[in-house]
């Protein structure tokens, strides 16, 4: 055992990342509900709800350097450093890569936005908040291992129906669209939209690593 973690059985352990960590989650569920939002609107609406998703990106910045600052003043922390530093780049990546899709939304301006898009940030959202309550949880993990396990294998299995979701809609795409720009740009939405829950699955992985690390 290295002195560090023995050194955790005796030292107060500094419960200052907990209010990060919840603030983070929030604007994650926030991200997701604004995209969400996004890919059931119309395209008189697409400026305004990227600009309230790169505004919320920013917010999640702001709070992924306030806990790599946090973590490098911090001697003893409630749970690994590098499981708290992967936890915040992951949920970073996951608001990153909302705002990368309201992005090429934005810019592409594609003629139609697809029934599946709206299915997938639904979906996006949905693991959002089983992530919000995982957070919340981790402030007692032992006592609320189960619900912690629950959620992240509702991820996973958000994260199985998404891909199932996607390689259909290529599927589809390919065998229906005739026209090259918006068969590209299709391409490249879907393409985000699955790589959003894949990062969600990352996020779930990292909670379920502290956790039994802390078991």
């Amino acid at each position: 055992m290295s002195i560090d973690k023995f050194l955790k059985f005796f030292v107060p352990k500094d419960r200052s990342f907990y209010p990060l960590f919840i603030e983070n989650a929030r604007i994650l569920v926030r991200a997701a509900e604004l995209l969400k939002e996004l890919m059931s609107s119309d395209i008189t609406q697409h400026q305004r709800l990227h600009m309230e998703i790169k505004e919320v990106e920013h917010s999640g910045d702001q709070i992924t350097d306030q806990t790599y600052e946090q973590l490098n003043k911090s001697f003893i922390t409630p749970f690994d450093r590098e499981d708290i530093h992967e936890l915040a780049a992951h949920i970073d990546d996951v608001i990153d890569s909302i705002n990368g899709v309201s992005q090429k939304i934005h810019l592409y301006k594609p003629k139609k936005m697809l029934p599946v898009y709206k299915q997938m940030a639904k979906m996006v959202y949905d693991a959002a908040m089983e992530i919000q309550i995982c957070i919340h949880c981790l402030n007692d993990a032992a006592a609320n291992k189960k619900e912690i396990t629950k959620c992240c294998n509702n991820v996973k299995v958000i994260e199985h129906k998404v891909d199932d979701i996607y390689y259909e809609a290529v599927s589809h795409l390919f065998e229906n669209e005739n026209d090259p720009a918006e068969l590209l740009k299709t391409n490249k939405i879907l393409e985000v939209l699955e790589r959003i829950v894949d990062e969600e699955e990352d996020v779930a992985d990292t909670i379920k690593s502290i956790l039994i690390k802390m078991a």
